[in-house]
This record gives C-alpha cells, structure tokens and sequence, in this order.
C-alpha cells in the first residue's frame, strides 16, 4: 500500500533532510508499505527549498513544491495534496517534533477500520502560553464545532484517500485541515505519541497567526450567528424584566432616587455585545467576499520531482 506524506515546510533548512531520510528509515522496515513524500517550500527565508530540491534529486519518491509567497502551513499541506498518489495520507511538520519513529502506530490504529487518526502528544513540549491558549482554543473548538466527543486534533495525522478527495473539494480561501475532516466523517480515533523536542529553530506561529488560524473556523460554522441571535433574545428578555421592575419599584416608592452609573454600566456591557457581534458578522462578510473575488488558497511557483523541474504559471492558484 502507497501512503503519501504531506510536509509542509518554512524555514527547516536543518532539519528536514534528517526528516526525510527517518521516514525513508522507517518504510523501508515495512514490508506492507511503501511511501512518497512532497514537501512544500511555504516561501522559506533560508535555503529550505535548496534542501527540498537536494531530497527530489536523491529520491525518486519524493516531490518538491515552491509556492510563490507565504500562504500559511494549511494552505501549503492543501497545495501539498494536489500531488499525492497514495491510498492512505500523513500529515506532519518540518520540525521533527512529530517524529517519523512513531508512523507505524498510525498505519496500525487505521487497520481497525478508522477514516481518520490524530496523534496527541502525551506530554506537549511548548511554552506555557502558548500550552495556554491551545487549551483555550482546544475548549472553543469544542463547543463551537460538531465533533465527535473526546476526539482532540492535532497537526500529525493520518487519513483515507476518499477523505482527502473530499477535503480537495474545498474552494474557500481560508483553510483549515482539520476541520475539514470533521465535515467529511466521524469515523476517527486518538492516539497517544510522544512530543519530541524540536530540532532547530522555534516556532513560527505567535499569537497574531495562531488567531488568524482560529478564527477560520468561522468558515466551518455558523454557531457564532446563531450565539448572537441568542444574545440579543437573552438581554432583550433581560431588559425587558429589567425595566418592570424598575418600574414597579416606582410606584411602591416614588421617593427611590435612579441613578445614573448603573445605567453607564449596562449601556457599555450591552454595547460591548453588540459590537462584538456587529464583528463576528463582519467577519463572515469579509470571508464571503475573499471567497467571492477568489482569493486563491496558494500559487505554485514550481515543482520538483527526481532531476526534472516544471515550472508553474497562473493555472496552478487554487482558488
């Protein structure tokens, strides 16, 4: 069985050789299995794509991508999936935090029959604010996406080939892997892996990237909609009784004075909700209207495969 292996990668000058030549490792222990990789060069600052076109040369099996500018890293794995020829998809990072050592586990676990398999790390290796606003989006995520219970996401996964057609399926400009395997099944399953330490560099994803990738869930959901519907019911209800009991109040003691702070208090509380509405709102417009103008997902610059290079034109943006 092929299983095609999806790397996206941004500024791994150091470490994605020794990435590749662990997964190469690691397949060749497997008699059932035999893999490719593409690697796609998310428009790197250092000479990523130079060691990109080193591993084509060497490996007949492995696929060099150059997109034309920073797309993101789910954009990348996207552009990534348009070449795979595998029965079954991995997913991984540059970084050899997730480490080829542990793919048997994942080929094992998809055995029992399961769509989709996430790796969650028994111990998470990160900072204790980013350690922090993972649980917090984690727990948003949660609730504001249809999920199956107890399944966690993580960016070392595993898929079947139909998921991954359906994924490709996707014109939206803002993308989110993940996610779309939640829209195309239920069928999944954890396991537990071991977060390695990173090998060189540091994480590429501060806080302003990491929102902007949350908040693409909005493409995914309209929960946000239906919890401003909700609010607006709940304090129109609130203000309602509010204003009765004012009222009676009155008129059992017209001597009560009504000041005038606590009604700046519920101006400013109430105001503050409609104006986080009036954004969440803005923000499905501004999505719609990205999506409209097509807004591509990524732009492929060039492609590698063996000693052979292909350069790409405007035909190969998706959009």
């Amino acid at each position: 069985m092929l299983v095609s292996i999806v790397i996206p990668c941004y500024n791994s000058e150091y470490t994605i050789r020794q990435l590749v030549e662990l997964c190469m490792k690691e397949f060749n222990k497997m008699d059932d299995y035999e893999c490719e990789m593409i690697l796609v060069n998310d428009y790197s600052s250092d000479s990523t794509f130079t060691m990109i076109k080193k591993m084509t040369e060497k490996y007949p099996n492995v696929i060099g991508v150059n997109l034309s500018k920073n797309f993101g890293q789910h954009a990348a794995i996207m552009a990534g999936l348009q070449y795979i020829s595998g029965d079954l998809v991995i997913g991984m990072d540059d970084d050899m935090q997730n480490h080829p050592s542990q793919l048997w586990q994942f080929l094992e676990k998809e055995k029992e029959g399961y769509d989709v398999v996430f790796g969650i790390f028994k111990k998470r290796k990160f900072s204790a604010f980013k350690n922090l606003t993972g649980a917090i989006s984690r727990f948003l995520l949660w609730h504001l996406l249809e999920r199956p219970k107890k399944i966690q996401m993580s960016s070392f996964w595993l898929a079947k080939r139909y998921v991954i057609d359906r994924v490709k399926e996707y014109e939206g400009c803002s993308v989110f892997i993940q996610l779309l395997f939640f829209r195309t099944t239920h069928n999944m399953a954890n396991i537990d892996i071991e977060h390695y330490e990173r090998e060189a560099g540091q994480s590429h994803y501060r806080f302003k990237k990491s929102l902007k990738l949350f908040m693409s869930f909005m493409n995914y959901s309209v929960t946000p909609l239906r919890l401003a519907t909700f609010f607006g019911m709940f304090f129109s209800i609130i203000g309602f009784m509010a204003a009765l009991v004012v009222l009676t109040h009155k008129f059992i003691n017209p001597a009560v004075a009504i000041g005038w702070s606590s009604l700046v208090c519920i101006l400013l509380i109430l105001f503050g909700i409609v104006f986080l509405m009036l954004g969440i709102m803005g923000e499905y417009v501004g999505k719609l209207i990205l999506t409209s103008s097509k807004t591509p997902q990524y732009v492929i610059r060039e492609t590698l495969k063996g000693n052979d290079s292909e350069k790409k034109g405007k035909n190969d943006a998706r959009f």
